[in-house]
């Protein structure tokens, strides 16, 4: 089922779509009360930047896809995002194509299916977390979210699991005027541990990428939540991610924002309870005419929590970037730790970037700081380089990977770096 759209699907759309993917009556109910929202909101406000011209509206919602019986059925570099075999969920287009989770994890609770799945056959716990964080009167482009979320990951770690092998999601589009709109859910409980990676990916004139992750992370509970987007020049990309903290919870982002067209890239935590932490690590590559509006944020509700937030981002060509910083130290969270560090280099004269650390802080007793800078390649270091014999793009080169490595060699995990560290060289050829 395919229909071509500018925002003219109607209630009758939706209540097909939903009885097409046979989900129960409270979906199709979240469904159109998202959608009777759509076209009664603004879009999201972000700082510097201009929404007015981004492709929100012409798409095509829902493009099914076939199954596939194996991961080799990939196109060969979509596959190579892919460093594990197991526990993985394939999403091309609207549609779940694949997904595997070993026996033993099963056998131990957890739950890791396509959230179609999770709404009928875990309905209690799915309706305790989806967008309950993102929610769909925030803006237009949460309620658009709402009414056709479509694939998308619903992960459980049971109380005391611990996961040694990262999950993995691939959100994969191909095809002219294709959107897709993932929602993740993951829920830890009560010291577990879990990492997951979400790689989102596209191939010919992909519109639009309106995807959304919710976390929560109970008491004791560690979670890694790792993003690298790689969409086209044509795709608007747009990702909110949110995470509810608990008590000695710690939730740890890795932000790879690698697309080359127009990008949102959101990333929100409450630390909640005493003892929360929450750290980002962040960076983005921009090349040809790349806009990108970047976001980390920290809410510290809770004492004694910490955040930390350390962001890099590189522009070539015409590429834009706005990185935003923002902690948020609520009036009774004592001894909180809020540290920011957000840095942005341009490699020519037609590419900006622009850094905003900002610190809002209603609480005496804490300790907070930010560092930011916007600059240029340092002509001595390509000086050094050059007078070496190494040609002037090559030291670019290496200039840019040192840049970036001051969050990429921060990653605690091999595989991720390396997967980070391959889509970089890319870009940079």
């Amino acid at each position: 089922m395919s229909l071509e759209t500018k925002l003219q699907f109607d209630d009758q759309f939706i209540a097909k779509l939903s009885q097409d993917l046979q989900e129960p009556a409270w979906m199709l109910e979240h469904r159109l009360a998202a959608f009777h929202k759509i076209n009664e909101l603004p879009l999201p406000k972000l700082e510097k930047t201009n929404l007015s011209k981004w492709n929100f509206d012409s798409f095509t919602p829902y493009t099914e896809a076939a199954p596939l019986q194996s991961l080799s059925e990939l196109p060969e570099d979509v596959q190579a995002l892919l460093f594990d075999e197991n526990n993985v969920l394939v999403q091309k287009n609207s549609s779940v194509v694949y997904k595997q989770l070993q026996e033993e994890l099963q056998a131990k609770g957890v739950i890791f299916t396509d959230l179609n799945t999770a709404s009928s056959k875990h309905e209690d716990l799915v309706k305790q977390t989806f967008m309950t964080l993102v929610t769909k009167d925030a803006h237009r482009l949460t309620a658009q979210h709402g009414a056709l979320a479509t694939g998308g990951i619903f992960l459980y770690v049971p109380r005391n699991v611990e996961v040694e092998i990262p999950f993995q999601g691939l959100f994969y589009a191909e095809g002219e005027q294709v959107a897709i709109f993932p929602h993740v859910v993951i829920v830890a409980e009560e010291n577990s541990r879990v990492e997951f990676v979400a790689n989102f990916a596209s191939k010919g004139e992909v519109a639009l990428s309106n995807a959304v992750i919710e976390v929560v992370a109970k008491q004791n509970a560690k979670v890694r939540l790792a993003t690298i987007s790689n969409m086209g020049a044509s795709t608007v990309d747009v990702l909110y991610r949110r995470a509810n903290i608990g008590r000695d919870a710690e939730m740890e982002y890795i932000i790879a924002d690698l697309s080359e067209g127009r990008v949102i890239s959101n990333s929100t935590s409450h630390l909640n309870e005493s003892g929360g932490i929450a750290n980002v690590k962040s960076i983005a590559l921009g090349s040809g005419d790349m806009r990108a509006n970047i976001t980390s944020s920290a809410y510290h509700w809770g004492t004694h929590t910490a955040s930390d937030v350390n962001a890099r981002a590189v522009m070539k060509d015409n590429a834009s970037c706005i990185t935003n910083s923002i902690t948020k130290i609520e009036k009774g969270a004592s001894k909180a730790d809020g540290q920011q560090s957000s840095k942005v280099l341009m490699l020519s004269d037609q590419a900006r970037g622009d850094s905003n650390p900002i610190l809002l802080i209603d609480e005496n007793d804490v300790t907070a700081g930010h560092a930011a800078s916007v600059g240029r390649v340092d002509a001595n270091q390509l000086y050094y380089l050059m007078s070496r014999g190494i040609p002037r793009v090559e030291a670019e080169r290496l200039v840019v990977r040192g840049f970036l490595d001051a969050v990429v060699t921060e990653i605690p995990s091999d595989s991720l770096r390396k997967t980070i560290h391959q889509l970089i060289e890319r870009k940079l050829r």
